[in-house]
């Protein structure tokens, strides 16, 4: 038996049992930075805080003992509602330290399905980070008579009194905690130790679409899993520092923590988005999780600061980013054929060259220390991830859902391919069915929808198998390829079925200025698209086209903008079947997010709602046309 296997046979039961382990093994390493107002110097200066592993503990108990001190029972459902932050993480393991199971809930969920959340689940308490996120219970207060106490994370939040809920601090919880300590000194290891591998640990509401989101019903065991399985592959070790902005309540942020209580190394956090690229040099991290469209972002503004420069420095750019993309996808394709990654002399010294000009740049921008960044809930384009590979920043894809406790498979450090989501995680069997959809098996995959027997069983097969809904393919090496999620998949009125991500994913790396596409067709007699720009990208492009000082709504709608996109689409297209081309489109007035409900927290696209939303912008690209 593999060392591997050894230790995913004999993992604890909890990760409550692993923190336990990882505080009694490392106490006095590092496991946690968050930056606070800095004591000195401007306003708005910040500086980095530290916890040991000890220190973490001392919080997490008093949390977890504060929580059995209000009546929490082993399984009763404890909600978070707040960004990511360190308190985030301290709740969440006292909650699994008390017995108890979190409910996450995303801050930017509203007051009416926040409520729907907290009384599905039947949670007894909630965190919240901040008045605004109580005020939502409050609001809902007699539609939640199971819910007795709000906890708030912001010292500085006036604390309202409410029938039927009491509202204190975080600080008054631990407080309340240590002194039930004093009268029960053994109760967070008595708690620990009662928990059962099935027992509920975490209620993860997927962002549905339409309809009411459902609850995944996560077990210990499946984190404890997550854990083990990301420190026996590779994707972590015991000396990375990790920078962790992903939301906490989405599946991805959460796991990650597994791997690290197993591990022991460093987290940076700070949910902050408009704080990544300040903060990555100053963490300086070795791996980091990240959705596509970051990166995306990332490629596009560098490739903007190029274009304005102008001239040689444009140049230089283009073709450092051709040589990136080359040297990355030679050194594949060999490997592939031949187990090593072999690349010829001259376009080595190509890329000696790009990167001494280039790359040492675009790593220094990520801390220059990164060796990897794993990368999930949505596919990233392959031109995009070839370049950074090439640029020395490997983006490692992986694949996972809320049902599956987030990663069931994931690309090596050593041995990632572009265009794939990497092999199974030790532990995770994954098969192809007849008609292209991905099936999984194992240790993470949850144990049903909460009160939703029915839907439980469309998804989960007796045998233990779970439906994932994509369409993919597996190589003959193992790994994994996503093609499309098969509700996605639509067909044309003329038959023809269409992969829309295929075709979104070609233009996202072809062009530079897009932030969101949409490909529209389902039942149409050809493609049309819903595209929306980034605005940090097409204003300074604007600004140099004789359109300085318009808005963006301004600029989005001028025929210089409708030109330069048609462009690009025309590029794309010529790689296109006939039937798969976009033969028209419309640019959005505005970018899709999360506030308008058109992007979920993890920012993936919810195709419903834009489509509704710009139903008569949909229904225009279809008015007189031809059969094509």
């Amino acid at each position: 038996m593999s060392s591997a296997q050894h230790q995913l046979d004999n993992r604890p039961r909890s990760v409550a049992h692993l923190f336990l382990s990882r505080v009694g093994a490392t106490p006095d390493r590092e496991a946690y930075r968050y930056p606070v107002p800095a004591a000195q110097g401007a306003p708005g200066a910040e500086e980095w805080r530290s916890l040991t592993w000890a220190q973490t503990a001392e919080r997490v108990k008093a949390i977890a003992a504060g929580l059995l001190a209000l009546g929490l029972l082993p399984e009763e459902r404890v909600a978070i509602s707040s960004s990511t932050r360190v308190e985030w993480i301290l709740a969440d393991l006292g909650v699994m330290c008390a017995g108890a199971a979190s409910t996450a809930v995303y801050p930017s969920t509203d007051a009416d399905e926040t409520a729907y959340i907290l009384a599905d689940s039947d949670s007894r308490a909630i965190f919240v980070e901040d008045a605004a996120q109580l005020a939502k219970v409050v609001e809902h207060a007699d539609r939640l008579p199971g819910l007795g106490h709000a906890v708030v994370f912001d010292p500085d939040t006036e604390l309202p009194r409410a029938d039927g809920l009491e509202v204190l601090s975080l600080a008054d919880l631990e407080r309340r905690g240590a002194a039930y300590l004093k009268e029960h000194p053994d109760a967070v290891e008595a708690a620990v130790g009662a928990i059962e591998r099935e027992q509920l640990a975490t209620l993860i509401y997927t962002s549905g679409t339409t309809g009411r989101p459902k609850g995944v019903r996560l077990v210990h065991d499946c984190w404890s899993y997550q854990g083990v399985a990301q420190e026996v592959s590779g994707l972590l070790e015991p000396d990375d520092v990790q920078f962790l902005w992903l939301p906490l309540s989405h599946v991805f942020g959460k796991a990650l923590i597994s791997g690290q209580v197993r591990t022991g190394h460093v987290i940076a956090v700070d949910g902050r988005i408009d704080r990544i690229v300040t903060n990555l040099p100053v963490v300086r991290p070795t791996v980091m999780a990240s959705a596509p469209r970051v990166f995306e972002k990332v490629y596009n503004g560098i490739a903007a600061k190029a274009r304005a420069e102008g001239g040689a420095t444009y140049k230089i750019f283009r073709w450092a980013a051709k040589v990136a993309r080359e040297h990355a996808r030679t050194g594949q394709e060999s490997l592939v054929a031949t187990g090593t990654r072999k690349i010829p002399f001259a376009l080595a010294a190509q890329h000696a060259l790009a990167d001494r000009l280039v790359y040492g740049k675009i790593r220094a921008a990520f801390g220059g220390e990164l060796r990897g960044s794993a990368s999930g809930s949505a596919a990233l384009a392959p031109d995009i991830g070839y370049f950074f590979a090439g640029a020395g920043v490997p983006v490692l894809e992986g694949y996972g859902l809320t049902e599956t406790s987030a990663g069931c498979t994931v690309n090596p450090v050593d041995d990632f391919r572009v265009g794939t989501v990497g092999r199974p995680l030790p532990g995770t069997e994954v098969r192809v069915a007849e008609d292209g959809e991905i099936l999984l098996r194992g240790p993470g995959i949850m144990r049903g929808y909460h009160n939703l027997p029915e839907k439980t069983a469309e998804v989960l097969e007796p045998d233990g198998w779970f439906r994932t809904g994509d369409i993919g393919e597996l190589d003959r090496e193992g790994f994994l390829r996503i093609t499309d999620r098969k509700k996605d998949l639509f067909k044309t009125s003329g038959g023809k079925y269409i992969a829309p991500t295929e075709i979104e994913s070609r233009f996202k790396a072809a062009c530079p200025f897009v932030s969101n596409i949409l490909v529209v067709g389902d039942g149409r007699n050809y493609c049309t698209a819903l595209i929306a720009l980034d605005e940090s990208v097409l204003l300074p492009w604007a600004a140099s086209n004789g359109l300085a000082g318009r808005s963006y709504a301004e600029v989005v709608a001028t025929p210089e903008v409708r030109n330069l996109v048609d462009g690009f689409v025309q590029r794309v297209n010529k790689d296109l079947q006939r039937w798969q081309t976009i033969k028209r489109f419309a640019v959005l007035p505005r970018d899709l997010d999360i506030e308008h409900g058109e992007l979920t927290p993890s920012l993936k696209v919810k195709r419903p709602v834009v489509e509704r939303a710009y139903a008569e912008l949909v229904e225009a690209m279809y008015e007189g046309a031809r059969e094509a």
